[in-house]
């Protein structure tokens, strides 16, 4: 197969990788106020309960399948002939900000795990900054694409 015949689609890719990212960023910016509210509750009270679900539903339900969404698009983009000028220096830095959203979806992942099970790891104050990471995360990806510094 060669890839030209991901030229047609380019648009409707383009389009589809944008709405994946968009869910994932919602999950990213939202679960993470979760965990301080979680982290606020009383252990085993109802509403530390309900979180738990929240929780799971949120990861389970709308973060994983846009992550992964936005990554299997993200690739086919990036193998669209003409998409990407691989002598440029901007796509360092979207990759970059990529792995890092990945690598804090994961935290994110196992930071449920560990409120799941009752162990709050972090503190409230904890999560309070971390609710701010996607944004950074966000700003640079952003920047790169569309500014293209270098």
């Amino acid at each position: 197969m060669t890839l030209e015949v991901l030229a047609p689609w380019y648009l409707w890719t383009k389009a589809l990788h944008l709405v994946s990212v968009f869910a994932w960023m919602a999950g990213l910016f939202y679960l993470p106020r979760l965990f301080v509210y979680h982290s606020a509750a009383t252990l085993g009270s109802a509403e530390s309960e309900l979180f738990k679900t929240m929780e799971r539903r949120l990861l389970r339900g709308i973060m994983n399948p846009a992550m992964l969404a936005a990554w299997l698009f993200g690739l086919l983009l990036v193998l669209t002939p003409g998409v990407v000028d691989w002598a440029a220096g901007w796509w360092h830095g979207k990759l970059a900000g990529l792995l890092a959203m990945t690598a804090f979806h994961h935290h994110l992942g196992l930071a449920r795990k560990d409120l799941l099970a009752d162990q709050r790891r972090h503190s409230e104050r904890y999560w309070r900054v971390m609710n701010e990471v996607p944004t950074l995360a966000l700003v640079l990806i952003v920047v790169m694409v569309i500014v293209k510094p270098f």
